[in-house]
């Protein structure tokens, strides 16, 4: 009798815990969408998924099925686990999947959605991009909060009026509503960290070294 109630609860436990991870594809999934910029309309029509259906799954009106999730997983170039945000198998390591997006290599760095995100970026040299070309993507604008942290290379940044060229160990920190656009002007690839705040969100330091 002792050892069914012991399996009883350990089901119970089970149940909740996979209630838990289903209650949080929804938020999860919208976050991916609003990373990448995409309307529910366009992720319709990638998926196959009507509009109406996406928006229940992403405000938790409808459960996920795997019907539902393995082309979202596809649309959104994650895998599976990462999408429904699998509980972790005990293995320490990170493993790392790149996306590409319009020639660059996108490493996400972090795994949870919401709130601030890392990205490293990996971009070829792109001398004959401009803002306003035929591969210049255009000026963005959207809610947020970007710290921006050249690795190697250098990078042009078109903020708002200014039009800059930051190199290796320098720092732009904007609000994205401002328009803003960046590539690298070569002549070899750059690499950049982001750190971005969706609700806008800033970096603040805590502490800092004193040069003597």
């Amino acid at each position: 009798m002792a050892d069914r109630a012991a399996a009883d609860r350990a089901d119970g436990v089970q149940g909740a815990d996979l209630d838990g991870v289903l209650d949080a594809v929804g938020p999860r999934l919208r976050a991916l969408r609003q990373q990448r910029g995409a309307t529910l309309a366009q992720l319709s029509e990638a998926t196959g998924i009507s509009v109406s259906t996406l928006s229940r799954l992403e405000s938790g009106q409808r459960r996920p099925t795997l019907e539902l999730l393995l082309p979202l997983a596809k649309a959104h170039a994650v895998a599976l686990d990462e999408l429904v945000g699998a509980p972790a198998t005990g293995d320490p390591r990170v493993h790392l999947r790149p996306q590409r997006h319009h020639g660059r290599t996108v490493v996400p760095l972090t795994r949870q959605p919401g709130g601030l995100q890392a990205w490293k970026i990996v971009l070829p040299p792109e001398p004959d991009r401009t803002p306003d070309g035929p591969t210049g993507d255009g000026l963005k604008v959207h809610e947020g909060w970007e710290w921006f942290y050249v690795l190697a290379g250098r990078i042009r940044l078109v903020l708002g009026e200014h039009d800059i060229v930051l190199r290796e160990g320098e720092v732009a920190e904007f609000d994205t509503r401002t328009p803003h656009w960046f590539s690298n002007p070569g002549p070899g690839p750059a690499e950049v960290l982001s750190l971005f705040g969706p609700q806008g969100e800033r970096m603040h330091v805590k502490a800092r070294t004193r040069r003597d």
